[in-house]
């Protein structure tokens, strides 16, 4: 029984290590909650024939470049989507919302697909900010940590 409680108490200091760096984003992730997070720059001189290509916000930039460096992220994040029969941003925000401290790994699941597939597929980081799923993310990891420790201080 006492080894479950130092196992848990040292599996959330390191949640909470891991975690601390990307809430000091969270005020801005909810402030921005439903926008796209980026804009579309053709340039002055385009054509019809000009590609256009988005142009992220310097804060959205740094938080998923610093999210990427954390322990979040986990590479087989697809894993996640296929044990968990994820489809939808609604079944996204279902596992969310229902997550608890054994499902750290599924909310680390669902940030990955985001962070790490907005390297190669650029619409990604957009449709994370448009459906809130970045913040959500990250206020589930915030409510877990809180619920078996204590409350953080993330000013």
């Amino acid at each position: 029984m006492e080894q479950d409680l130092e196992y848990r108490q040292q599996l959330l200091q390191e949640y909470k290590q891991t975690v601390m760096p990307l809430l000091r984003y969270l005020p801005w992730l909810e402030m921005n909650k439903g926008q796209t997070g980026s804009t579309y720059y053709q340039g002055a001189d385009s054509t019809e024939h000009s590609l256009a290509f988005p142009v992220y916000d310097s804060t959205l930039l740094q938080f998923v470049n610093e999210a990427a460096k954390s322990k979040l992220m986990e590479r087989n994040y697809r894993y996640t989507y296929t044990r968990n029969h994820i489809r939808t941003h609604e079944d996204e925000r279902r596992i969310i919302a229902a997550a608890e401290l054994k499902d750290w790994d599924s909310l680390r699941g669902i940030l990955s697909k985001y962070v790490l597939g907005g390297r190669t597929k650029g619409t990604l980081w957009s449709e994370a900010m448009q459906e809130n799923i970045f913040c959500l993310v990250l206020l589930k990891m915030k409510e877990i940590i809180e619920y078996w420790d204590k409350p953080l201080d993330i000013r």
